[in-house]
């Protein structure tokens, strides 16, 4: 047995359901990630690949960044978790740093750990403060694993889990005469990501935004928007919000704020909105939300976006990236249907997702770990770290130009 076909009968062992070894290895990824710095991550064997997944836009200072890896350890060694409705000084350092951080007018800071959770608070937050209850969605979105977050989302496993949350509902991206039609005095709040990244990362356009920041306002709804997936420089930007111009009255940051070193999520909200907590202050309690631990780290990860400003170089590699993209795109039209997205937020779109998940599997063996979209299954995202080398971009666009030649080949022996 030669020392590959060893690790797969490691892992075949170990106490994971067979059917998600078998998903895993039908996309490539059944091996143990192990050695991980910046850009890339390595199998037991000492393989490379540049991680164009990066736990869903988690690493965008890229795996291990020094700097707050140190800030973990000297939290560890001098604070704990803290406690969730005490104040402390970690946590009034970081809700001050990101109210300076976040688009004018979001000054207040509600702690999370994951992103459900964040849209489980924002949807309590405006159904409280407005006094009403109906959420609306967009078709294509994806916002998490929780109640309010799996019932705004355009899943295609909600009938496996009964009755979703009354009064959410989901109206169809794009259509401004549906939205103005579906807002309405009953509606507590409008949930959207500005870029779907599950759903081919399909940007919304600044009109139509500004067209749904007018109509929630003359309903006297919310508007909240989920950067989870574009913040923090992803998109270009700051937050993909200021790069179109609009801002809402929620903001859902995301885990990207631990920079993938320490689980911690802030909700960011109008200090009108706010009036409703001052008087009911513990709507929301979460056990390891904000803890000081994560505060510090987070607060490590702050200053770091700002010292580098990694969106000036999403957006330089992002452009070039995609240029090639829509290149290949050309050279392979039976393959690649779309190119989407903004800055290191970008999708391929293949005729099934039969084939995406070959792309998958092929672009494993030549260096690139990328996954399918979570709605549009028959996409690929590509959302690398932010801090991309030209050396590292070049990589990347080699690996999906190699993985396109070997599935075209693929596709031809299957025709014959």
């Amino acid at each position: 047995m030669d020392k590959r076909a060893k690790k797969a009968t490691v892992l075949k062992e170990l106490p994971i359901s067979p059917s998600t070894i078998k998903r895993m290895q039908q996309l490539g990824h059944g091996f143990l990630e192990g050695h991980r710095n910046g850009a890339w991550i390595e199998d037991p064997e000492g393989n490379a690949y540049l991680d164009a997944a990066t736990a869903c836009g988690t690493y965008n200072l890229g795996r291990c960044p020094s700097t707050i890896m140190a800030a973990l350890k000297d939290a560890a060694a001098s604070t704990d978790q803290g406690n969730f409705p005490l104040i402390s000084a970690e946590k009034a350092s970081l809700a001050e740093a990101l109210a300076h951080f976040a688009p004018e007018g979001l000054s207040c800071v509600m702690f999370s750990v994951v992103r459900g959770e964040s849209m489980d608070f924002s949807c309590k937050l405006a159904r409280g403060a407005t006094g009403r209850s109906e959420l609306i969605s967009l078709s294509g979105s994806w916002f998490g694993h929780t109640g309010f977050a799996m019932s705004l989302s355009d899943r295609q496993d909600k009938h496996l889990y009964g009755a979703m949350l009354p009064d959410t509902h989901t109206i169809p991206w794009g259509d401004l005469n549906r939205a103005e039609e579906a807002v309405t005095r009953n509606t507590a709040a409008l949930i959207l990501e500005p870029v779907q990244a599950e759903r081919q990362c399909r940007p919304a356009t600044r009109e139509y935004l500004t067209a749904l920041r007018r109509v929630t306002r003359e309903q006297g709804a919310l508007l909240i928007f989920d950067e989870t997936q574009t913040g923090f420089g992803r998109c270009g930007a700051r937050f993909a919000c200021e790069e179109m111009g609009v801002t809402p009255d929620i903001l859902i940051t995301g885990e990207a704020l631990g920079a993938g070193v320490f689980p911690i999520c802030a909700t960011l909200f109008t200090k009108k909105i706010h009036r409703f907590l001052n008087s009911h202050p513990l709507i929301h309690l979460s056990t390891f939300g904000g803890s000081d631990v994560g505060c510090r780290v987070a607060l490590t990860a702050l200053e770091e976006y700002q010292r580098i400003a990694p969106w000036k170089n999403a957006l330089r590699m992002g452009n070039r990236i995609k240029e090639e993209l829509e290149d290949l795109q050309k050279a392979y039209p039976e393959l690649i249907t779309s190119v989407n997205g903004m800055g290191l937020l970008l999708a391929l779109t293949f005729p099934s997702q039969r084939k995406a998940v070959a792309f998958c599997r092929m672009a494993k063996g030549h260096g690139l770990f990328v996954v399918p979209g979570a709605v549009s299954c028959e996409s690929v995202v590509l959302r690398p770290s932010l801090l991309l080398t030209e050396g590292e971009s070049d990589h990347l666009i080699s690996a999906v130009k190699e993985s396109l030649k070997e599935l075209k080949a693929a596709s031809a022996d299957e025709a014959s």
